[in-house]
């Protein structure tokens, strides 16, 4: 039986070597200060943080690396020179933990994803 998907942030963390916890909790900061007031929560089993009522981006470690989800192919696209020397796909920036995403790039996910969600206009069900 494969283990619970962990219930928050601190779960999520615990159960994850030390390299990775120290290059996620780099990027989590990294994320917020593009996005104060961002929100924690866990989506797919994966840290996630949202923005006024939206998904902005999910991060994760697996067994080789690190990786930031966000959410958004356009996104990686858009930054793809950028992204070059990362391995990308479709949804995923994967990188080394021992060499984390600059704070720049991060700035830069964050902020398009901030300008795609508020394009999209306010979430159903917010007034």
């Amino acid at each position: 039986m494969p283990p619970a998907k962990p219930r928050d942030l601190a779960e999520y963390l615990a159960r994850i070597p030390d390299d990775k916890r120290a290059a996620l909790e780099k990027l989590r900061s990294r994320i917020l200060a593009a996005a104060p007031g961002a929100e924690d929560s866990i989506s797919y089993g994966m840290p996630a943080l949202s923005l006024e009522g939206r998904a902005l981006v999910c991060y994760a470690a697996a067994r080789d690396h690190c990786a930031l989800y966000p959410m958004s192919p356009q996104v990686i696209e858009d930054l793809a020179d950028e992204l070059a020397g990362y391995s990308l796909s479709k949804g995923t920036i994967r990188f080394d933990p021992a060499k984390p995403l600059p704070a720049a790039l991060v700035k830069k996910i964050v902020k398009a994803r901030i300008a795609e969600n508020r394009a999209k206009g306010k979430p159903r069900g917010r007034s």
